[in-house]
């Protein structure tokens, strides 16, 4: 950066599907795990998430022991964004989302897809002429 140029006095905002197709591409990257929010293997920068892990990881940018009791900025963002995925999954209140990332049988496509899913559903009820 040159000494005369003003960087941004801005922050990114993401958007609650912005999170959740963020959450997406990080398990599909990293792997998705049932029971727990992260699977810590060897100690890595990018264990496997579940679902709420996931969104935590993309909120956060890294894994959180108990995501919800998190105190940073983020926050908001993060349960923003769950509840969006609750909403679209019609789970009722957001503690269902753990049974339903658990449910034996579900797969880790089914919770990629439910999250892009989900983003491309609340950007169609976001979005105007191109803008969030």
């Amino acid at each position: 950066m040159k000494a005369t140029h003003n960087p941004p006095t801005t922050a990114l905002v993401n958007t609650p599907a912005d999170l959740l197709r963020m959450a997406a591409l990080y398990l599909r990257r990293h792997g998705w795990t049932q029971g727990d929010y992260h699977t810590i293997v060897f100690d890595a920068l990018t264990p496997r998430a579940c679902v709420s892990g996931a969104i935590a990881m993309a909120a956060y940018g890294t894994a959180t022991d108990f995501p919800f009791g998190v105190d940073r900025p983020e926050r908001p963002d993060f349960r923003t964004a769950l509840g969006v995925l609750r909403d679209f999954l019609d789970l009722g209140c957001t503690s269902r989302l753990f049974g339903w990332n658990d449910k034996p049988g579900r797969t880790a496509d089914e919770v990629i897809n439910a999250l892009n899913a989900a983003a491309d559903r609340w950007d169609s009820l976001h979005t105007v002429g191109g803008e969030n």
